[in-house]
């Protein structure tokens, strides 16, 4: 039954996507990041959802007007080199014909990014995209949470099967990057039942991601905490509520847990933790030994015995974001791609900064900063998790740049501020006073017309 509903939505998606190509960059990053269709048994599971959904949007781009050059700052410039690059690096690579497969499922997520900044513009298209984002996995990570807490943790948690993210380490970086994500939306939602059902996300996800017991999330979730902390406005009260969610979450944990966290402190006796350093120590040689990278698999065993101290640990993934960039595409492939990370950082932060200014670009200021905060996790837990490549930091950047572009153009003195109605996108008048809502008259509205959303 699952199947054909989930069909059935998909076609419904794709028909709208016709006329609005930009609800197909909607429905293209759902299935790329929660990939529904691996929770199903049947047809839908190996149906080509995301390709007609990408047939669908590359045909409404060609019909629709409503499109700009995708070019609309310097993180999707270095996007484009960082992605030309690595075209070349597979090309050049060791075994092309083998990355071959690898190098299609990077590009198409690279290259629906950069569709999707021509087709994203408005404030509408900027908060739908939010809130796709961040259901998409937070829905992942409450089902997680509700595991953790019903098995007292006593199971990890495991990721979308065939993903990116389906092992436990990097399913828990994604929940956890996308904690700050929930913390943005619920700062846009008024109504006091939305707030708590973000907040209950959230703890949910921080729950799934300790749960899974990888100990990269644990510092990520440390270190964006901490982030989140500093650039809150109100130090005390985030303080006192991280900690009344933390002592909880903690207590949840059995010793299992615990013992493995603490093998942080004695990596030396690790088998997990020498196989990293075999990869890093692998990587780094090969960086000098190719300078244009190996493609897109530096984990080969002949690659360890000759160019890692410790070819007998060695492990079929890079275990950090920098070095499987820097085996994979070289020193040119990891200055493009610190570059990409560090700028959108940088433009994160503008937006933090130049946001608070006015009431009509509040949204952007919170924007900024929880993309700030989730880059951080990012940066932090991908330092031990192979997930160069994964599209959510990608994403991030692209409500980076639209946002930054929307406030730089001054976009709400000429986009009207749309009615209220029962298809609304929750958050779009986070910035008018409360009761100034604005909304559509009877009939075109759903059952009651609320002014908190």
């Amino acid at each position: 039954m699952r199947d054909f509903f989930l069909i059935g939505l998909v076609l419904m998606g794709v028909f709208a996507s016709l006329k609005y190509p930009w609800v197909g960059i909607m429905q293209w990053t759902w299935l790329s990041l929660m990939n529904p269709h691996r929770y199903t048994y049947g047809p839908a599971y190996s149906a080509p959802l995301a390709a007609l959904t990408v047939m669908a949007i590359l045909i409404g781009i060609l019909v629709t007007k409503d499109k700009t050059s995708p070019f609309k700052g310097t993180p999707v410039t270095l996007l484009a080199l960082l992605m030309a690059w690595i075209t070349l690096s597979w090309l050049l690579g060791i075994d092309p014909s083998s990355d071959y497969d690898q190098w299609k499922k990077v590009m198409k997520i690279d290259v629906l990014i950069l569709v999707g900044l021509a087709l994203l513009h408005s404030k509408k298209h900027i908060m739908a995209l939010a809130w796709t984002v961040t259901l998409s996995l937070a829905l992942l990570g409450a089902k997680g949470g509700l595991f953790t807490v019903m098995t007292g943790a006593s199971s990890r948690v495991w990721g979308p099967p065939g993903s990116f993210i389906e092992d436990n380490n990097e399913f828990a970086l994604a929940l956890v990057m996308t904690i700050p994500l929930l913390r943005f939306l619920q700062l846009q939602v008024k109504n006091k039942k939305g707030k708590l059902l973000l907040m209950g996300a959230m703890l949910l996800c921080a729950a799934s991601a300790l749960g899974s017991y990888s100990r990269g999330a644990l510092l990520a979730v440390s270190a964006m905490g901490a982030f989140m902390w500093w650039r809150g406005k109100n130090k005390l009260g985030v303080g006192l509520v991280m900690v009344m969610a933390a002592i909880p979450l903690l207590a949840l944990m059995p010793d299992a847990w615990t013992e493995r966290m603490n093998t942080i402190q004695t990596y030396q006796q690790d088998a997990s933790a020498l196989g990293r350093l075999s990869a890093w120590w692998n990587a780094w040689n090969l960086a000098f030994h190719y300078p244009t990278g190996v493609g897109f698999n530096a984990a080969r065993p002949e690659l360890f015995a000759k160019y890692s101290p410790y070819p007998e640990a060695g492990t079929p993934a890079a275990h950090s974001i920098y070095f499987q960039i820097l085996g994979n595409h070289g020193f040119v492939g990891l200055f493009l791609f610190l570059s990409f990370c560090i700028v959108t950082f940088q433009w994160a932060r503008w937006l933090r900064k130049h946001g608070a200014a006015r009431p009509e670009t509040m949204w952007c200021s919170d924007l900024g900063t929880m993309c700030q905060v989730s880059l951080v996790g990012y940066a932090v837990g991908g330092a031990f998790l192979s997930l160069a490549y994964f599209d959510l930091p990608y994403n991030i950047m692209v409500l980076v740049v639209l946002a930054r572009v929307w406030m730089t153009s001054k976009a709400w003195e000429r986009e009207p501020v749309e009615p209220y109605t029962w298809r609304s996108i929750p958050g779009m008048w986070a910035h008018l006073p409360e009761g100034s809502i604005p909304v559509a008259p009877k009939g075109k509205r759903g059952p009651r017309a609320a002014v908190k959303v």
